[in-house]
């Protein structure tokens, strides 16, 4: 990676260029998030059906945009120290990648078993066996669907000029949200019918 001109760096941390960069960003993804409202009441009937997923929604795209933040922040970390290379034999990217898998099927292996016990409590009764694979299969999707996209933004804000530490998080966490809800929704249904 080529040394970066000091001046170049100050100049990324001035307001007008962090607003220049950020407010087309952020209108975007804010206009991508009212889709996540649109799937959850298109698929009403099937949560209604199921309180229990109630229970998962929040917490699904929370994580999912936790995990790709997480690997973003790492990326973007490597990338300022001139340690990352965009090559699939990095093996330090594989460790990360598989670190956040690992981290994932923990996750949501637990959040499992919590929405099922919460279930029990205080909403319609749901087959663990259902709730689990609904859980494991939709939130490893995600964190797949997650690590892919942290990869790609920081590559892309890094070929543009633009700061991924800026850009990576909250691109990855909001796509994620709606791509949660997606996941979450399209695995619930394949397997309750």
């Amino acid at each position: 990676m080529a040394a970066t001109d000091p001046e170049d760096s100050l100049d990324s941390w001035s307001i007008r260029t962090i607003v220049a960069t950020m407010f087309p960003i952020l209108i975007a993804l804010s206009i991508l998030e009212m889709g996540s409202g649109y799937v959850l009441e298109e698929l009403e009937e099937t949560y209604l059906a199921n309180p229990t997923l109630l229970v998962l929604v929040p917490v699904m795209i929370g994580m999912g945009g936790n995990l790709g933040a997480i690997l973003s922040s790492r990326l973007s970390t490597r990338l300022h120290l001139g340690l990352l290379e965009f090559d699939p034999r990095d093996e330090v990217l594989w460790t990360n990648v598989i670190a956040i898998m690992g981290l994932a099927i923990t996750i949501f292996s637990a959040l499992g078993l919590i929405a099922w016990v919460v279930g029990q409590t205080i909403a319609a009764p749901m087959a663990l066996a259902d709730l689990m694979l609904i859980s494991v299969v939709s939130g490893m999707l995600l964190a797949a669907i997650a690590t892919v996209l942290s990869i790609a933004a920081t590559y892309i804000s890094y070929t543009q000029g633009l700061d991924p530490d800026d850009t990576t998080i909250p691109v990855v966490t909001n796509v994620c949200d709606i791509l949660g809800v997606v996941v979450l929704s399209v695995v619930a249904i394949v397997v309750l019918n």
